[in-house]
């Protein structure tokens, strides 16, 4: 869609709001001048969207009352789209609507649309089934979303109350540089004022979000999505592991998510033979998935730290042996 349209669109969504809009207020609304306000609610008039004029101090514009919007106007592709992202977005997480509201704004779609087109995609919702078990990410309140979303956008100091994860909260001020939406949760990326260093925030555990007057400029360097990952693969936990993979870091990122391994070059260092070699950093809460994850690199790879991965590396080595040669394992 291009963005006259999409505007023109906001433009009616604002007066749908109910009440008079100054020329001023939409112009700021929309990030236009007047003139192009005047010009975007005459393209609204051609459509026959009532649009009245209200003259005086405090006039502008507003819809006639009584006017209802006509069946919402989609082709079969794009009403499909529109009903299965709300369906998918539920259920991965990526929707951020609190309670039932995407089950309302389903509803409110299929009620405009045209009834053939109605009945033929309340056919594919009523049998459509999934494989994946639905998200269980809460998601963040619009209250929420759209003052983080407006600072980020216009580069401007935030105000949140957050609830951190072991429960303590309290005022901070962000300078924040991105929203990424991630594994069914939404977080937030900047600077965190009160502590003078970059921090990553989860949207459902804010509170409370303000825009603060003023802007800043967001720093060079990497972006929201890696410094999330980033973030997340160097929390705080239990176990601090590092290992020597070979392999170049593009081959190694490949086969290790972001969010649970920091890749970085180690060339010429141990693990004999040719080829380059990567370290790979992970923290974890738990070691006994890590065997596993490492044999899936099918690579050749060092421990270098904790010594208790490599009494668990030694037992998987084991187990696959005793496979391998058909022994049973032995009985408790």
């Amino acid at each position: 869609m291009s963005r006259p349209v999409s505007r023109v669109l906001t433009l009616l969504e604002l007066l749908q709001a109910g009440g008079v809009r100054t020329v001023a207020e939409l112009a700021e609304r929309l990030g236009v001048a007047e003139r192009t306000v005047r010009r975007y609610v005459d393209h609204l008039v051609d459509l026959d969207v009532p649009v009245e004029s209200v003259r005086g101090r405090y006039g502008g514009y507003r819809l006639a009352p009584g006017h209802r919007m006509p069946p919402l106007m989609l082709s079969d592709d794009e009403a499909l789209a529109v009903l299965l992202g709300l369906v998918a977005g539920r259920r991965t997480g990526i929707t951020a609507a609190a309670g039932t509201a995407g089950e309302t704004a389903a509803a409110k779609v299929r009620r405009v649309l045209p009834e053939r087109l109605r009945h033929r995609l309340d056919a594919v919702l009523d049998s459509l089934t999934f494989t994946a078990a639905p998200a269980r990410s809460p998601a963040p309140e619009a209250a929420v979303l759209l003052p983080v979303a407006d600072a980020v956008r216009h580069h401007r100091p935030l105000a949140i109350r957050y609830t951190g994860g072991r429960g303590g909260s309290g005022e901070r001020t962000v300078y924040p540089y991105g929203l990424v939406a991630h594994a069914g949760r939404w977080y937030v990326t900047g600077r965190d004022l009160s502590v003078g260093a970059d921090r990553t925030f989860r949207l459902d555990r804010i509170d409370g979000a303000r825009v603060l007057p003023g802007t800043f400029e967001p720093p060079p360097g990497p972006g929201p999505a890696e410094r999330v990952l980033t973030a997340l693969a160097t929390a705080p936990y239990r176990h601090e592991v590092t290992v020597r993979v070979r392999g170049t870091a593009e081959e190694i990122r490949a086969l290790l998510p972001g969010s649970v391994a920091v890749v970085a070059d180690a060339d010429g260092e141990g693990g004999g033979g040719g080829g380059g070699w990567c370290r790979v950093e992970i923290r974890a809460e738990r070691l006994d998935w890590l065997p596993g994850l490492l044999a899936s690199l099918d690579r050749p790879f060092v421990v270098e730290r904790p010594d208790e991965l490599r009494g668990l590396v030694a037992d998987l080595a084991g187990r696959l042996m005793d496979a391998a040669r058909g022994t049973p394992p032995p009985r408790d």
